[in-house]
C-alpha cells in the first residue's frame, strides 16, 4: 500500500525523526522537502502549475519568503520552472530548455541540428552483476537493455548501451521507443512516471572495438570518449545505467562549472 507524502511540517518532522533522529534543517529546506514529496507522489504532474507562493505559505503555515526560497532551490535544480507572469510549473523533459540537459555533446561549428535516433534493440533480461550493483537490484532481477545510435547531420556520433530498472519500465519496447517523437526521458516521464532528476558521470578515453567502430563508421582502434552515466529519480533512487561511446572528431563534450 502506497504511503501518503507528509503534508505539514509536523508530519515531515515526525517522519524524519522516525527515519534518522531529530531533524535540524532550516525551515525553507523542510518546505523544499514537502514540495519535493508532493512532486514525487504526483500531486502536481509534469508541465502543470503548482499552487502560488501565497497558497503554499498558507498550506504549510510559513512565510511567503520561506516558500520562495524553497522554490528558488527547486528551480535551480530543474525540478520547477518559473514563467514570468504565469507562475511556477513542474519541469518536464519535453521542454526545449530541459530535454537536452543530459546530452552535453556539441558540434565544433556550433550549429546544433536535429538528433536522429536509431534503436538497435530493446530486450528484457537478467541484470549483469555490474548493472545490478549500479541500479541496486537484487541478484536475478530483470533489467531492460536498450542499444541505440545517435546521429548528427546524418553522421553517427553516439553509441549508447542503456540499462533500465526492469520493474519500472514494463511494456517498453523498441517499437514504442522508435514511434515516440520526443526525447526518451520525456517518454519515461509521461508514460512510466519516472523522471530523471540528476546524474553522475565518469569520462575516459577508450579505443573503438569492432562493434562500436562499425556502428560509428570509424576504424577499429580509433579514439572515442566513454561516458558512463548513472541517473537518479526522486529519493536519489538509481534507475538508469548508461555507457555511451562518443566520436569527438567533430564534437566536444561541454560542461559548465560554477
Amino acid at each position: 500500500m502506497a504511503t501518503q507524502p507528509p503534508s505539514s511540517l509536523s508530519d515531515l518532522s515526525a517522519a524524519a525523526i522516525e527515519a534518522s533522529g531529530p531533524a535540524f534543517s532550516p525551515l525553507y529546506q523542510q518546505i523544499k522537502a514537502l514540495i519535493t514529496r508532493s512532486l514525487q507522489s504526483g500531486e502536481w504532474k509534469p508541465g502543470e502549475a503548482i499552487p502560488s507562493e501565497v497558497d503554499l505559505a498558507a498550506r504549510f503555515k510559513v512565510s511567503q519568503g520561506t516558500v520562495r526560497k524553497a522554490i528558488d532551490e527547486l528551480a535551480a535544480e530543474n525540478l520547477l520552472v518559473r514563467r514570468q507572469g504565469k507562475g511556477t510549473f513542474v519541469a518536464t523533459h519535453t521542454e526545449e530548455k530541459v530535454q537536452y540537459r543530459f546530452l552535453r555533446l556539441m558540434p565544433d561549428d556550433g550549429e546544433v541540428g536535429p538528433v536522429e535516433r536509431r534503436f538497435i534493440d530493446c530486450r528484457r533480461l537478467r541484470a549483469p552483476a555490474d548493472v545490478a550493483r549500479a541500479l541496486e537490484l537484487r541478484s536475478g532481477d530483470a533489467a531492460l537493455q536498450i542499444r541505440r545510435v545517435l546521429s548528427f547531420k546524418e553522421q553517427p556520433v553516439v553509441f549508447d548501451d542503456i540499462w533500465l530498472h526492469g520493474g519500472l519500465f514494463k511494456g517498453l519496447t523498441a517499437e514504442r521507443l522508435s514511434d515516440y517523437r520526443g526525447p526518451m526521458y520525456a517518454l519515461f516521464e509521461t508514460e512510466f512516471g519516472v523522471r530523471m532528476i540528476r546524474a553522475e558521470e565518469k569520462l575516459r578515453a577508450v579505443a573503438a572495438d569492432a562493434t562500436s567502430a562499425s556502428l560509428l563508421n570509424v576504424s577499429e582502434g580509433s579514439p572515442l570518449l566513454s561516458v558512463e552515466r548513472l541517473s537518479h529519480t526522486y529519493g536519489d533512487k538509481p534507475v538508469e545505467f548508461r555507457r555511451g561511446l562518443y566520436n569527438t572528431a567533430a564534437h566536444f563534450y561541454r560542461n559548465e562549472v560554477s
